[in-house]
Order: structure tokens, then sequence, then C-alpha cells
């Protein structure tokens, strides 16, 4: 009896609880993949590369060579930093010739041919001794 009071005192005299419902907007998530060229040309040149792949849905083919051509430092950096980023997502990473890096996401896998064993260097290698 004494929580009727209070609920009446307060204005919840027993009617039922009015809801606002609320639209948040939520954003639709993208569900096609998509390809997208990138060219470094300095280091800072990774941030949109980054940012697609932690998208999630962007398989970034990337030209290193501009970067290569002025500073292989940098291009060193820029790429590891690339690969941390790939096997944090666990997506996948390899280059294609001298000048073009390809990164997808998880979902994606990049095939990569075996390597190939180094030619032996001795006589003895060659007969199996």
């Amino acid at each position: 009896m004494v929580f009727d009071k209070i609920k009446r005192a307060l204005g919840g005299g027993g009617e039922e609880p009015e809801y606002i419902e609320i639209d948040l907007g939520k954003e639709i998530k993208k569900s096609k993949i998509l390809v997208r060229p990138f060219v470094l040309k300095s280091f800072e040149d990774i941030t949109p590369v980054l940012n697609s792949l932690r998208e999630g849905y962007t398989i970034a083919i990337i030209d290193i060579k501009p970067l290569r051509s002025k500073d292989v430092i940098e291009l060193k950096r820029a790429i590891s930093k690339i690969k941390k980023t790939t096997d944090a997502l666990e997506g996948s990473i390899a280059g294609f010739g001298e000048n073009i890096i390809i990164v997808t996401p998880s979902f994606a896998e990049i095939h990569k041919s075996p390597e190939r064993p180094a030619p032996p260097t001795r006589d003895r290698d060659l007969m199996g001794e």
C-alpha cells in the first residue's frame, strides 16, 4: 500500500509506462568487396590503405614504385606497418613483381606458389651424400 501511494504521488498511478522508440539510424554495412588501387609516394600515404583494410571489405592493390625510387627506408617502414595491420586483421599480403603489393582481408587468401629449394652448391649435395 505504501508503494501504491508513492507511485500515485510520482504520477505512476497504475498506468502503463510510456516508452519512446528511438531510431538510431544504424548504418547498413556494405556487403560488396571493393578492389582499390593505392600509390605510395610517402609514408603518410599508408593511412588510407590501413583505414580501408580495417573496414574489412577492401582488397588493396598498392603501387610502391614511387616510394621505392624516393626512399627505401621509408618504404620498408610503410610495408612493415601494413604487414602488422594485415596480420592483426588476419588478412594476407603478398608482393607481385617488384612494384606491386596485394593486401586482402581475412575472408580472402592470396595464392602463393611454393618456394623452390635453393640449388645445390656442392657436388656432395648433388649426389645426396
